[in-house]
């Protein structure tokens, strides 16, 4: 894990894949490395990007063959970022995910709680748009400080 640790998440290079918590177990045995992986999401584009770079910096460290799994139950939720890696993402200028909703349901409302601003903490800030330049990210305004900014949705 600790070399994992190095390997940074593609789309957001201060947090790792660890960080990210998409790798869930490693075995090691003397004739390989078996990781496994859940996806953010069943479609996202950077699993296989991830998936590579987990490879070659095993096979780097020495490792004789390196095998990714991947997993899809029990599915990625963003609890799994942990408190070190949802600082790092407010300080690079991404609002860090709310709780998730337990067992995966979302929770229909007409409006959707405010998101601090992860540049000024301001909540005075308005939804631009569900997507950002992933679909696990959504684009927002503040309005105080007129920063726009990008929210790790929860999920």
């Amino acid at each position: 894990m600790a070399v994992l640790n190095t390997v940074p998440d593609p789309e957001v290079p201060v947090i790792s894949v660890v960080e990210l918590g998409v790798v869930r177990d490693v075995d090691i045995t003397p004739e390989r490395v078996l990781v496994t992986m859940t996806p953010t999401y069943s479609g996202c584009p950077a699993m296989r990007e991830m998936e590579a770079d987990v490879k070659a910096v095993l096979l780097a460290r020495g490792a004789p063959a390196v095998e990714v799994r991947t997993v899809l139950s029990p599915a990625w939720t963003t609890d799994w970022i942990g408190p070190e890696a949802r600082e790092k993402l407010r300080r690079y200028g991404i609002a860090p995910p709310g709780k998730a909703e337990s067992q995966g349901l979302v929770t229909l409302t007409r409006a959707r709680s405010a998101v601090a601003c992860p540049f000024c903490g301001s909540t005075d800030t308005v939804l631009q748009s569900e997507f950002g330049s992933t679909a696990c990210k959504a684009i927002h305004q503040c309005r105080a400080c007129g920063s726009p900014f990008d929210e790790f949705k929860p999920l």
